[in-house]
């Protein structure tokens, strides 16, 4: 069976927050988005972690209980295999006075709870390309189907192929796991998310959509609808 590839290596993430719902739902999204996360619920047990393997980025929290995310910072800034990690300061603080603090300690950006998903992971990757870490996207190919994450482009045998939000993540995520088959449920958990409230139905809206999108004239099907099951990312045989 035909496997599609990457050249993504995973970037850790270390989240410091002690709010569980919130850790949770980061660690949701981040895992989502291809990467690796790594928890802390202190300032002390970050240092610990940030020593004992050093991340690719931080989001911390600055009110933290012992050790503030001021104080964490001041400390990785402080030692100099950590001189350069990026850090995100993530707080319930808006006054601007408190981002030019956080900002002056050594954080590279702050974030204001409560925020965007979607603003958090631009700013994630916009700081790890920065640093010159893994990059956050690269390319997955399977047969003649090629996506290119970072150009945000999609091609068929050269063809661009013009998707719509959804159907980009739906093929997104076909080609992260080619040739499996996901009921309904799934791809709405996978796609849409948990939180979300979307009839089963709609999933077969979208999957129409991207057939008329990714199949061309006198190319097979790469959809294949499975009786019962779902669909998958395959021909038929």
């Amino acid at each position: 069976m035909p496997q599609a590839t990457s050249n993504l290596a995973k970037p850790t993430i270390l989240v410091v927050e002690d709010e569980a719902p919130l850790l949770t739902l980061l660690r949701y999204n981040l895992e989502k988005q291809g990467f690796r996360v790594e928890e802390a619920a202190d300032g002390q047990e970050a240092l610990l972690r940030v020593a004992e393997s050093r991340p690719d980025l931080i989001l911390l929290d600055w009110m933290l209980p012992a050790l503030s995310g001021l104080e964490v910072c001041r400390q990785i800034r402080r030692r100099p295999a950590t001189r350069d990690l990026p850090i995100i300061m993530v707080t319930a603080r808006t006054e601007d006075q408190d981002a030019v603090r956080a900002l002056d300690t050594g954080a590279d950006d702050y974030i204001a709870k409560p925020f965007a998903m979607e603003a958090l992971l631009a700013r994630i990757r916009a700081l790890l390309r920065r640093s010159g870490a893994v990059p956050v996207k690269g390319r997955l190919v399977w047969q003649d189907l090629v996506m290119d994450q970072d150009a945000h482009r999609v091609t068929r045998d050269g063809r661009a192929l013009h998707l719509g939000p959804t159907e980009y993540r739906l093929l997104e995520f076909f080609l992260q796991n080619p040739g499996r088959v996901f009921s309904r449920e799934q791809l709405l958990d996978a796609v849409w998310g948990r939180d979300i409230h979307v009839e089963p139905r709609t999933v077969d809206v979208h999957i129409r959509r991207l057939r008329k999108a990714v199949n061309g004239d006198g190319e097979p099907d790469i959809i294949r609808t499975v009786r019962s099951a779902g669909y998958a990312l395959d021909v038929e045989q």
